[in-house]
């Protein structure tokens, strides 16, 4: 339910927010990425990724906190945007190798990334974060329908 609370712009409907997210993956470049170790210490970084076959894809080094903390596989939370325009996506992250990822989703990742391409590089590896719940909200108007994705499906 689109509300108006006065001093914020109207709610954006479900749809428009759902089309909004989709525009960011597409469109962005970089991702807050959250994780953390197996004694629980957190770790925040951001890194460039590129929306891939319905999951974020981005490249790390191997011995990065980040790399270690999702080997070989492991829950991350990922944020785009502003405190003002929040993206907040929770999901499962895979490590892949640069000799096994798809030469389509390599090439996506570097013509997204003017040309710098670690596929070749054995000490970098890409991580595939494939969406399990995805929030987005601007202000308070919007947090009562800020879920549009759970449990891997598009809600709206």
């Amino acid at each position: 339910m689109a509300t108006e609370i006065r001093g914020y712009d109207p709610a954006r409907s479900v749809e428009q927010r759902k089309h909004d997210v989709l525009a960011r993956l597409t469109r962005d470049h970089d991702v807050w990425v959250a994780t953390a170790s197996a004694d629980g210490g957190p770790c925040l970084v951001p890194l460039s990724f590129v929306w891939d076959q319905d999951t974020l894809l981005m490249c790390t080094r191997r011995t990065n906190p980040t790399a270690i903390n999702l080997t070989p596989r492991g829950p991350v939370v990922l944020t785009l945007g502003t405190t003002r325009d929040v993206v907040l996506i929770r999901g499962d992250a895979e490590v892949v190798e640069g000799a096994a990822l798809a030469t389509r989703s390599a090439d996506a990742f570097a013509d997204k990334l003017e040309g710098w391409d670690p596929r070749d590089q054995p000490h970098w590896i890409y991580l595939r974060v494939t969406p399990t719940t995805v929030q987005a909200w601007r202000e308070v108007n919007e947090l009562a329908d800020r879920d549009l994705m759970r449990d891997g499906a598009w809600l709206v």
